[in-house]
């Protein structure tokens, strides 16, 4: 494929919606509609910049036999969904400092030890340009609700067979939360 240019098509308060224009390897124009947080896409380096949008909370407990899972509505599908804890960078702020932030914000708790940082990822490749940085670590304290009204969530401590239950139960969850959690609910060594 070749990218040909990028039309904006309608522009909200934290994404924009663009048509992508492109042409096949035998010569047919093909547009696709996809999402951003860049607010003005014009060449194909915008379209693949390497900033970073969001965090993703990957936390345990800090004896690492459970595992910090959000029940959150998500007003998209308009149902509660399993969700890693996870949030917008601010400007001026790095992963980490995002982080700390919105675990306090989301859940009440405090990040105690950052353990990992798991390079870039997608949050919706499908669609979106949105990228993640998955930060791994172990929180502790006490369960707040959100500091937000916008968000409704409930944070919780699941251990490896309540998170098998949650998956067999055909519970909804975030793609990335429900992978990470079966492989985490299934390791022996963990």
């Amino acid at each position: 494929m070749e990218f040909k240019g990028a039309h904006k098509v309608d522009n909200g308060n934290f994404i924009t919606r663009y048509d992508l224009d492109y042409e096949t390897v035998d010569g047919k124009a093909k547009t696709y509609e996809m999402i951003s947080r860049n607010p003005d896409i014009r060449t194909i380096e915008d379209l693949q910049s390497p900033h970073v949008d969001a965090v993703v909370l990957i936390m345990t407990d800090p004896t690492g036999e459970k595992i910090l899972i959000s029940h959150e509505f998500r007003l998209a599908v308009g149902s509660w969904v399993y969700n890693f804890p996870a949030g917008l960078i601010d400007p001026g702020e790095t992963p980490e400092v995002a982080a700390k932030r919105e675990l306090k914000e989301e859940t009440g708790l405090d990040l105690v030890e950052i353990r990992d940082s798991i390079g870039i990822s997608y949050s919706a490749i499908g669609f979106s340009n949105e990228k993640n940085v998955c930060i791994v670590g172990i929180a502790d304290g006490e369960f707040h609700e959100s500091s937000s009204t916008y968000e409704e969530i409930e944070a919780g401590w699941y251990t490896k067979a309540e998170v098998r239950d949650l998956l067999k139960n055909n519970e909804p969850f975030a793609a990335r939360t429900q992978a990470y959690c079966y492989l985490w609910s299934r390791d022996q060594n963990a």
